[in-house]
Protein backbone atom coordinates (compact mmCIF):
# COMPACT_ATOMS: atom_id res chain seq x y z
CA UNK A 1 0.00 0.00 0.00
CA UNK A 2 2.71 2.51 0.97
CA UNK A 3 4.80 1.81 -2.13
CA UNK A 4 1.72 2.48 -4.25
CA UNK A 5 0.96 5.71 -2.36
CA UNK A 6 4.53 6.91 -2.80
CA UNK A 7 4.39 6.23 -6.54
CA UNK A 8 1.16 8.24 -6.84
CA UNK A 9 2.79 11.19 -5.11
CA UNK A 10 5.79 11.03 -7.43
CA UNK A 11 3.43 10.98 -10.40
CA UNK A 12 1.58 14.00 -9.03
CA UNK A 13 4.89 15.87 -8.56
CA UNK A 14 5.87 15.02 -12.12
CA UNK A 15 2.61 16.49 -13.44
CA UNK A 16 3.11 19.57 -11.29
CA UNK A 17 6.56 20.09 -12.80
CA UNK A 18 5.16 19.73 -16.31
CA UNK A 19 2.52 22.37 -15.61
CA UNK A 20 4.72 24.76 -13.67
CA UNK A 21 2.89 24.22 -10.36
CA UNK A 22 5.05 24.74 -7.27
CA UNK A 23 2.97 24.02 -4.14
CA UNK A 24 -0.12 21.93 -3.47
CA UNK A 25 -1.94 21.72 -0.15
CA UNK A 26 -3.92 18.49 0.24
CA UNK A 27 -6.57 18.65 2.96
CA UNK A 28 -9.19 16.04 2.06
CA UNK A 29 -8.71 12.89 4.14
CA UNK A 30 -9.38 10.64 1.15
CA UNK A 31 -6.69 12.38 -0.89
CA UNK A 32 -4.23 12.21 2.00
CA UNK A 33 -4.85 8.48 2.32
CA UNK A 34 -4.42 8.10 -1.44
CA UNK A 35 -1.07 9.92 -1.52
CA UNK A 36 0.47 9.49 1.94
CA UNK A 37 -1.08 6.18 2.99
CA UNK A 38 -2.52 7.27 6.32
CA UNK A 39 -5.75 8.57 7.78
CA UNK A 40 -6.33 10.07 11.19
CA UNK A 41 -9.36 9.63 13.41
CA UNK A 42 -9.74 13.15 14.79
CA UNK A 43 -10.62 15.08 11.67
CA UNK A 44 -11.69 18.62 11.06
CA UNK A 45 -14.90 17.95 13.02
CA UNK A 46 -12.70 18.12 16.11
CA UNK A 47 -10.97 21.26 14.88
CA UNK A 48 -7.83 19.27 14.17
CA UNK A 49 -6.80 19.25 10.51
CA UNK A 50 -4.27 16.86 9.07
CA UNK A 51 -2.59 18.28 5.97
CA UNK A 52 -0.20 17.23 3.24
CA UNK A 53 2.04 19.82 1.57
CA UNK A 54 3.46 18.72 -1.77
CA UNK A 55 6.23 20.70 -3.43
CA UNK A 56 6.97 19.91 -7.06
CA UNK A 57 10.70 19.57 -6.36
CA UNK A 58 11.00 18.73 -2.65
CA UNK A 59 9.88 15.78 -0.48
CA UNK A 60 6.30 16.11 0.80
CA UNK A 61 5.42 17.24 4.31
CA UNK A 62 2.75 15.77 6.59
CA UNK A 63 1.24 18.12 9.19
CA UNK A 64 -0.66 16.32 11.93
CA UNK A 65 -1.80 16.83 15.55
CA UNK A 66 0.70 15.83 18.22
CA UNK A 67 -1.66 13.22 19.68
CA UNK A 68 -1.86 11.47 16.29
CA UNK A 69 1.90 11.52 15.74
CA UNK A 70 2.87 8.00 16.72
CA UNK A 71 0.17 6.37 14.62
CA UNK A 72 0.73 8.62 11.60
CA UNK A 73 4.49 8.03 11.64
CA UNK A 74 3.87 4.29 11.59
CA UNK A 75 1.31 4.47 8.77
CA UNK A 76 2.86 6.83 6.21
CA UNK A 77 5.86 6.59 3.90
CA UNK A 78 6.41 10.36 4.17
CA UNK A 79 9.50 11.12 6.25
CA UNK A 80 9.00 14.83 6.97
CA UNK A 81 6.25 14.84 9.62
CA UNK A 82 5.58 18.11 11.41
CA UNK A 83 3.48 18.19 14.55
CA UNK A 84 1.21 20.85 15.92
CA UNK A 85 -0.32 21.43 19.34
CA UNK A 86 -3.72 22.60 20.54
CA UNK A 87 -2.26 25.51 22.50
CA UNK A 88 0.92 27.55 22.61
CA UNK A 89 3.02 28.80 19.72
CA UNK A 90 2.93 25.58 17.66
CA UNK A 91 -0.60 25.73 16.26
CA UNK A 92 -1.43 24.10 12.93
CA UNK A 93 -1.48 27.54 11.30
CA UNK A 94 2.10 28.25 12.43
CA UNK A 95 3.32 24.84 11.24
CA UNK A 96 1.52 25.23 7.91
CA UNK A 97 3.03 28.69 7.40
CA UNK A 98 6.49 27.23 7.95
CA UNK A 99 5.81 24.46 5.43
CA UNK A 100 4.45 26.78 2.73
CA UNK A 101 6.99 29.55 3.29
CA UNK A 102 6.39 33.27 3.56
CA UNK A 103 6.18 33.91 -0.20
CA UNK A 104 5.21 30.78 -2.13
CA UNK A 105 4.99 31.26 -5.88
CA UNK A 106 1.55 29.62 -5.89
CA UNK A 107 -0.75 27.48 -3.75
CA UNK A 108 -3.01 24.84 -5.26
CA UNK A 109 -5.77 23.38 -3.09
CA UNK A 110 -8.75 21.05 -3.31
CA UNK A 111 -11.27 23.82 -3.80
CA UNK A 112 -14.42 21.76 -3.28
CA UNK A 113 -13.28 19.99 -0.11
CA UNK A 114 -10.85 22.27 1.73
CA UNK A 115 -12.11 22.96 5.28
CA UNK A 116 -13.38 26.49 5.81
CA UNK A 117 -10.92 27.22 8.64
CA UNK A 118 -7.99 26.26 6.41
CA UNK A 119 -9.33 28.23 3.46
CA UNK A 120 -9.88 31.28 5.66
CA UNK A 121 -6.34 31.04 6.99
CA UNK A 122 -4.89 30.91 3.48
CA UNK A 123 -7.02 33.85 2.32
CA UNK A 124 -5.88 35.96 5.25
CA UNK A 125 -2.21 34.93 5.28
CA UNK A 126 -1.53 34.83 1.55
CA UNK A 127 -3.68 37.70 0.30
CA UNK A 128 -1.62 38.23 -2.86
CA UNK A 129 -1.95 34.62 -4.02
CA UNK A 130 -5.00 33.37 -5.92
CA UNK A 131 -5.66 29.81 -4.84
CA UNK A 132 -5.87 27.35 -7.73
CA UNK A 133 -7.67 23.99 -7.84
CA UNK A 134 -5.43 20.89 -7.88
CA UNK A 135 -8.46 18.69 -8.62
CA UNK A 136 -7.85 19.10 -12.36
CA UNK A 137 -4.73 16.96 -11.88
CA UNK A 138 -5.47 14.82 -8.85
CA UNK A 139 -9.03 13.98 -9.91
CA UNK A 140 -8.10 12.18 -13.14
CA UNK A 141 -5.34 10.31 -11.30
CA UNK A 142 -7.83 8.95 -8.80
CA UNK A 143 -10.43 8.12 -11.45
CA UNK A 144 -8.46 5.37 -13.23
CA UNK A 145 -7.56 2.61 -10.80
CA UNK A 146 -4.39 0.53 -10.85
CA UNK A 147 -4.55 -3.28 -10.73
CA UNK A 148 -3.45 -2.99 -7.09
CA UNK A 149 -6.42 -0.78 -6.26
CA UNK A 150 -8.86 -3.00 -8.14
CA UNK A 151 -7.75 -6.01 -6.10
CA UNK A 152 -8.52 -4.10 -2.89
CA UNK A 153 -11.92 -3.14 -4.28
CA UNK A 154 -12.63 -6.77 -5.16
CA UNK A 155 -12.06 -7.68 -1.52
CA UNK A 156 -14.47 -4.89 -0.57
CA UNK A 157 -16.91 -6.54 -2.97
CA UNK A 158 -16.53 -9.87 -1.19
CA UNK A 159 -17.25 -8.12 2.10
CA UNK A 160 -20.33 -6.55 0.50
CA UNK A 161 -21.62 -9.92 -0.65
CA UNK A 162 -21.36 -11.40 2.84
CA UNK A 163 -23.16 -8.34 4.23
CA UNK A 164 -26.02 -8.71 1.78
CA UNK A 165 -26.36 -12.42 2.52
CA UNK A 166 -26.63 -11.57 6.23
CA UNK A 167 -29.27 -8.97 5.42
CA UNK A 168 -31.19 -11.57 3.41
CA UNK A 169 -31.01 -14.17 6.19
CA UNK A 170 -32.30 -11.67 8.75
CA UNK A 171 -35.61 -11.08 6.98
CA UNK A 172 -38.84 -12.51 8.31
CA UNK A 173 -42.13 -11.12 9.51
CA UNK A 174 -41.74 -9.75 13.02
CA UNK A 175 -38.00 -9.09 12.81
CA UNK A 176 -36.96 -5.47 13.23
CA UNK A 177 -34.94 -3.23 10.97
CA UNK A 178 -32.15 -2.58 13.48
CA UNK A 179 -31.69 -6.34 13.93
CA UNK A 180 -30.94 -6.64 10.22
CA UNK A 181 -28.47 -3.75 10.51
CA UNK A 182 -26.65 -5.48 13.39
CA UNK A 183 -26.45 -8.72 11.39
CA UNK A 184 -24.99 -6.82 8.43
CA UNK A 185 -22.36 -5.07 10.55
CA UNK A 186 -21.32 -8.30 12.27
CA UNK A 187 -21.01 -10.32 9.06
CA UNK A 188 -19.14 -7.61 7.16
CA UNK A 189 -16.72 -6.88 9.98
CA UNK A 190 -15.87 -10.57 10.36
CA UNK A 191 -15.26 -10.93 6.62
CA UNK A 192 -13.05 -7.83 6.54
CA UNK A 193 -11.08 -9.19 9.50
CA UNK A 194 -10.34 -12.36 7.54
CA UNK A 195 -8.36 -10.27 5.00
CA UNK A 196 -6.18 -8.55 7.61
CA UNK A 197 -3.14 -9.46 9.69
CA UNK A 198 -1.60 -8.12 12.89
CA UNK A 199 1.59 -7.16 11.08
CA UNK A 200 2.92 -3.99 9.47
CA UNK A 201 0.59 -1.42 7.95
CA UNK A 202 -2.33 -3.88 8.16
CA UNK A 203 -2.55 -3.50 11.92
CA UNK A 204 -3.88 0.04 11.51
CA UNK A 205 -6.80 -1.04 9.32
CA UNK A 206 -9.96 -1.59 11.34
CA UNK A 207 -12.28 -4.30 10.01
CA UNK A 208 -15.23 -2.76 11.85
CA UNK A 209 -17.99 -1.34 9.70
CA UNK A 210 -19.48 1.93 10.79
CA UNK A 211 -22.07 4.55 9.78
CA UNK A 212 -25.79 4.25 10.37
CA UNK A 213 -27.40 1.66 8.15
CA UNK A 214 -29.55 2.97 5.30
CA UNK A 215 -32.54 0.65 5.49
CA UNK A 216 -36.25 1.14 4.86
CA UNK A 217 -39.25 -1.16 4.77
CA UNK A 218 -42.88 -1.05 3.75
CA UNK A 219 -44.14 2.21 2.28
CA UNK A 220 -41.08 3.95 3.76
CA UNK A 221 -38.97 2.46 0.96
CA UNK A 222 -39.81 5.57 -1.04
CA UNK A 223 -37.62 7.53 1.41
CA UNK A 224 -34.27 6.96 -0.25
CA UNK A 225 -31.97 7.47 2.73
CA UNK A 226 -34.04 6.61 5.79
CA UNK A 227 -32.09 4.87 8.58
CA UNK A 228 -32.75 1.56 10.31
CA UNK A 229 -35.28 1.89 13.13
CA UNK A 230 -37.13 -0.39 15.55
CA UNK A 231 -39.87 -0.92 12.97
CA UNK A 232 -40.98 -4.57 12.59
CA UNK A 233 -41.31 -6.21 9.17
CA UNK A 234 -44.75 -7.32 8.00
CA UNK A 235 -45.78 -9.85 5.39
CA UNK A 236 -45.34 -8.50 1.82
CA UNK A 237 -43.16 -5.59 2.99
CA UNK A 238 -40.46 -4.47 0.57
CA UNK A 239 -37.16 -4.00 2.43
CA UNK A 240 -34.34 -1.91 0.99
CA UNK A 241 -30.66 -2.11 1.98
CA UNK A 242 -28.13 0.44 0.76
CA UNK A 243 -24.49 -0.15 1.73
CA UNK A 244 -23.06 2.86 -0.14
CA UNK A 245 -21.96 4.52 3.09
CA UNK A 246 -20.73 1.29 4.69
CA UNK A 247 -18.91 -1.04 2.31
CA UNK A 248 -15.24 -0.20 2.43
CA UNK A 249 -11.88 -1.87 2.79
CA UNK A 250 -8.56 -0.09 3.25
CA UNK A 251 -10.32 3.21 2.52
CA UNK A 252 -11.84 2.06 -0.81
CA UNK A 253 -15.62 2.51 -0.84
CA UNK A 254 -18.17 0.71 -3.01
CA UNK A 255 -21.84 1.15 -3.80
CA UNK A 256 -24.19 -1.82 -3.33
CA UNK A 257 -28.03 -1.94 -3.00
CA UNK A 258 -30.72 -4.58 -3.00
CA UNK A 259 -34.47 -4.77 -2.44
CA UNK A 260 -36.14 -7.77 -0.76
CA UNK A 261 -39.74 -8.79 -0.04
CA UNK A 262 -41.11 -10.48 3.06
CA UNK A 263 -42.78 -13.74 1.99
CA UNK A 264 -44.23 -12.53 -1.31
CA UNK A 265 -44.53 -9.39 -3.39
CA UNK A 266 -47.49 -7.20 -4.34
CA UNK A 267 -48.01 -6.35 -8.00
CA UNK A 268 -47.18 -2.63 -7.58
CA UNK A 269 -43.90 -3.43 -5.82
CA UNK A 270 -42.96 -6.09 -8.36
CA UNK A 271 -43.60 -3.85 -11.34
CA UNK A 272 -41.49 -0.98 -10.01
CA UNK A 273 -38.58 -3.23 -9.02
CA UNK A 274 -38.47 -4.99 -12.38
CA UNK A 275 -38.20 -1.62 -14.13
CA UNK A 276 -35.34 -0.63 -11.81
CA UNK A 277 -33.51 -3.87 -12.59
CA UNK A 278 -34.07 -3.43 -16.32
CA UNK A 279 -32.77 0.17 -16.21
CA UNK A 280 -29.67 -0.80 -14.27
CA UNK A 281 -28.87 -3.61 -16.69
CA UNK A 282 -29.34 -1.28 -19.67
CA UNK A 283 -26.85 1.11 -18.09
CA UNK A 284 -24.31 -1.62 -17.33
CA UNK A 285 -24.57 -3.07 -20.82
CA UNK A 286 -23.71 0.35 -22.28
CA UNK A 287 -20.46 0.72 -20.32
CA UNK A 288 -17.20 0.29 -22.23
CA UNK A 289 -14.12 2.39 -23.01
CA UNK A 290 -14.87 5.38 -25.27
CA UNK A 291 -18.46 5.88 -24.13
CA UNK A 292 -19.41 9.20 -22.54
CA UNK A 293 -20.57 9.05 -18.92
CA UNK A 294 -23.90 10.59 -19.84
CA UNK A 295 -24.60 7.87 -22.40
CA UNK A 296 -24.78 5.34 -19.56
CA UNK A 297 -27.40 7.46 -17.82
CA UNK A 298 -29.29 7.93 -21.07
CA UNK A 299 -29.53 4.15 -21.52
CA UNK A 300 -31.17 3.80 -18.10
CA UNK A 301 -33.36 6.86 -18.54
CA UNK A 302 -34.73 5.54 -21.80
CA UNK A 303 -35.99 2.44 -19.97
CA UNK A 304 -37.71 4.62 -17.37
CA UNK A 305 -39.39 6.71 -20.06
CA UNK A 306 -40.57 3.68 -22.01
CA UNK A 307 -42.09 2.23 -18.82
CA UNK A 308 -43.83 5.48 -17.89
CA UNK A 309 -41.47 6.83 -15.20
CA UNK A 310 -39.65 10.14 -15.13
CA UNK A 311 -35.93 9.74 -14.33
CA UNK A 312 -35.27 11.14 -10.87
CA UNK A 313 -31.76 10.02 -9.90
CA UNK A 314 -28.34 9.97 -11.47
CA UNK A 315 -27.51 6.48 -12.74
CA UNK A 316 -24.21 6.21 -10.94
CA UNK A 317 -20.98 7.72 -9.71
CA UNK A 318 -17.29 7.03 -9.71
CA UNK A 319 -16.07 5.20 -6.61
CA UNK A 320 -12.70 5.00 -4.91
CA UNK A 321 -11.16 6.37 -1.73
CA UNK A 322 -13.98 8.90 -1.29
CA UNK A 323 -17.74 8.30 -1.08
CA UNK A 324 -18.25 10.52 -4.13
CA UNK A 325 -15.73 10.88 -6.93
CA UNK A 326 -15.89 12.18 -10.49
CA UNK A 327 -17.22 11.53 -13.05
CA UNK A 328 -20.91 10.90 -12.44
CA UNK A 329 -23.19 8.86 -14.66
CA UNK A 330 -25.73 11.55 -15.40
CA UNK A 331 -26.86 13.60 -18.38
CA UNK A 332 -24.47 16.46 -19.00
CA UNK A 333 -21.32 14.63 -17.88
CA UNK A 334 -19.28 14.15 -21.06
CA UNK A 335 -16.33 12.37 -19.45
CA UNK A 336 -15.05 9.58 -21.69
CA UNK A 337 -14.94 6.23 -19.92
CA UNK A 338 -11.59 4.44 -19.76
CA UNK A 339 -10.40 1.02 -18.74
CA UNK A 340 -9.80 0.94 -14.98
CA UNK A 341 -12.53 3.40 -14.05
CA UNK A 342 -14.82 2.11 -11.30
CA UNK A 343 -18.48 3.00 -10.80
CA UNK A 344 -21.49 2.35 -8.65
CA UNK A 345 -24.34 1.82 -11.13
CA UNK A 346 -27.91 2.11 -9.88
CA UNK A 347 -31.47 1.52 -10.94
CA UNK A 348 -33.88 3.57 -8.89
CA UNK A 349 -37.53 4.64 -8.81
CA UNK A 350 -39.47 6.17 -5.91
CA UNK A 351 -43.25 6.39 -5.76
CA UNK A 352 -43.76 8.70 -2.79
CA UNK A 353 -45.63 7.15 0.09
CA UNK A 354 -46.23 3.93 -1.85
CA UNK A 355 -43.12 1.95 -2.81
CA UNK A 356 -39.77 2.01 -4.58
CA UNK A 357 -37.62 -0.07 -6.86
CA UNK A 358 -33.85 -0.04 -6.39
CA UNK A 359 -30.75 -2.00 -7.20
CA UNK A 360 -27.07 -1.05 -7.23
CA UNK A 361 -23.75 -2.69 -8.04
CA UNK A 362 -20.13 -1.64 -8.34
CA UNK A 363 -18.21 -2.38 -11.54
CA UNK A 364 -14.81 -1.80 -13.12
CA UNK A 365 -14.49 -0.85 -16.79
CA UNK A 366 -12.58 -3.45 -18.83
CA UNK A 367 -11.33 -3.54 -22.42
CA UNK A 368 -14.71 -4.66 -23.71
CA UNK A 369 -17.27 -3.83 -21.01
CA UNK A 370 -17.35 -4.32 -17.26
CA UNK A 371 -16.44 -6.71 -14.49
CA UNK A 372 -18.64 -6.78 -11.41
CA UNK A 373 -17.01 -5.86 -8.10
CA UNK A 374 -20.20 -6.76 -6.21
CA UNK A 375 -22.29 -9.83 -6.80
CA UNK A 376 -25.74 -10.89 -5.61
CA UNK A 377 -28.74 -12.09 -7.63
CA UNK A 378 -30.24 -9.33 -9.79
CA UNK A 379 -33.79 -10.63 -9.62
CA UNK A 380 -36.74 -10.35 -7.26
CA UNK A 381 -35.49 -11.45 -3.83
CA UNK A 382 -37.56 -12.78 -0.94
CA UNK A 383 -37.19 -13.16 2.82
CA UNK A 384 -39.08 -15.71 4.87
Amino acid sequence: MLAEARLRTLNLQSRMQELGIHKALISDEASIAYLAGFWGYLGIEFGRPSLLVIDAEEPPIVITPLMEAEMVEAMTWVEDIRLWEDSGNRSWAVVLSDALGSKPADIWVESNSIPAIVRNFLDETYRDITLQDIACILGPMRTVKSPFEIEIMKKAGEIAGVMMAAAHDSLHAGAREYESALAVIDAGSRKAASFLTERGWDRFVSPLLHNLQILQSGTDTSMVHRRASVKAYRQFDPVYFCFCNMVQFKQYKLGFDRMFYIGDVRDVDRDVQLVAIEAQQAAIESIRPGVHAEEVAMAANEVYRQRGYAPGYRTGRSIGVAYLEAPELKEGDRTILRKGMTFAVDGGISVDGVTAGRIGDSVVVTDTGIEYLTDYPRTLLFGK
